[in-house]
């Protein structure tokens, strides 16, 4: 039977278990250029001297009005390169695979002075109204993709993800909730999202996998469902995407009082779905913190992968112990395992 700690394998990726560090805004680009810092590389080595098989870096921004604030990361300019590669390269001394979110907030950028998205629809009361893309603008968009993967892999990364969820900007097009366009890019809601895939998808090594993620379903009057992303994951499959890693909402809140989000692995029934009716690997995201339960969804083949994000952030060991208390095997570095109960 799988279980949390069985190897993994897709295409060319190989990872030593199923533990996944999803991608999670650190805001702590201090000098507005995009560039990752000391912070971010502590940050991600912990994790990899943690045991976790593949790391996502945080969302990545294709321009620097992509950004949800001037504090991200971006893969814009050949000068973010090398800082990059250097926490890539540390990472991978340790084990970990490691993979990078690549996006654009759109009408969620805050410090852009005048955000842009497919439609002039702010995302709320508080927020700036965006100015709708030409259709030159959105072809130019895809083209900035292009350019940021393969900044990416000249970086050295082992996978790419594509941010097709949380309301930023690949979302936006596809949700007819925030996309309200007459041209090509709104009679067919897929058509930015899939000539994202195709564009990155020219820029990678054959067999390198790429991974999207996407918001399963919307929380918002008005938004779509299940039905409608199995409709644009198949699409989106068909395009070139060779793992979803499923999530859900970003443009509705998700609050308190029984409102979804409230319970351990909401989400991962949605995951189960799509890795079922398309038959493609998923990664399940989601309050999945405690060890047994990350295990059973694993056991229980409803994901081929497990993301654990506030719960590493608490502990950047979370692997490592997840392994004792699960009593797997896991490598453990340096004078470590005494700290498990591991000689």
């Amino acid at each position: 039977m799988k279980h949390l700690f069985t190897p993994f394998q897709i295409k060319g990726l190989e990872l030593k278990n199923r533990v996944v560090m999803p991608p999670m805004c650190q805001y702590a680009v201090t000098n507005n250029d995009g560039i990752v810092n000391d912070w971010h590389y502590n940050h991600y080595l912990s994790r990899a001297i943690g045991g976790t098989s593949l790391i996502i870096i945080e969302m990545t921004d294709i321009e620097p009005d992509g950004r949800i604030t001037d504090h991200d990361l971006g893969l814009w300019s050949d000068e973010q390169i090398a800082p990059l590669k250097r926490i890539v390269d540390a990472l991978h001394q340790y084990g970990a695979k490691v993979g990078i979110q690549i996006a654009h907030a759109g009408r969620k950028a805050e410090d852009a002075e005048v955000p842009v998205a497919p439609s002039a629809i702010p995302f709320d009361d508080t927020a700036k109204t965006p100015r709708a893309l030409t259709t030159e603008e959105t072809k130019q968009m895809v083209e900035k993709f292009r350019l940021a993967a393969e900044r990416a892999i000249k970086a050295g990364v082992d996978t790419i993800e594509i941010h097709g969820a949380h309301g930023y900007l690949i979302h936006q097009f596809q949700s007819a909730f925030t996309n309200k366009r007459t041209d090509e890019y709104g009679q067919d809601l897929t058509l930015f999202g899939r000539e994202v895939i195709q564009a990155v998808k020219s820029v990678m090594p054959a067999d390198m996998p790429l991974l999207m993620r996407i918001s399963a379903r919307e929380y918002v009057d008005g938004g779509y469902g299940l039905e409608q992303s199995l409709a644009f994951s198949k699409v989106y499959k068909d395009a070139g995407v060779d793992l979803f890693h499923v999530s859900s909402g970003g443009e509705g809140p998700i609050l308190a009082h029984g409102r979804p989000g409230t319970h351990v692995a909401y989400q991962v029934p949605m995951a189960r779905e799509i890795k079922n009716a398309l038959n493609v690997p998923v990664i399940a995201v989601g309050r999945l913190d405690d060890f047994a339960l990350a295990n059973a969804v694993i056991g229980n083949e409803e994901a081929d992968l497990v993301a654990v994000g506030r719960g590493m952030l608490r502990n950047p060991y979370w692997t490592l112990e997840a392994a004792t208390k699960l009593g797997k095997e896991i490598a453990m570095p340096g004078v470590y395992g005494m700290g498990f109960g591991v000689r």
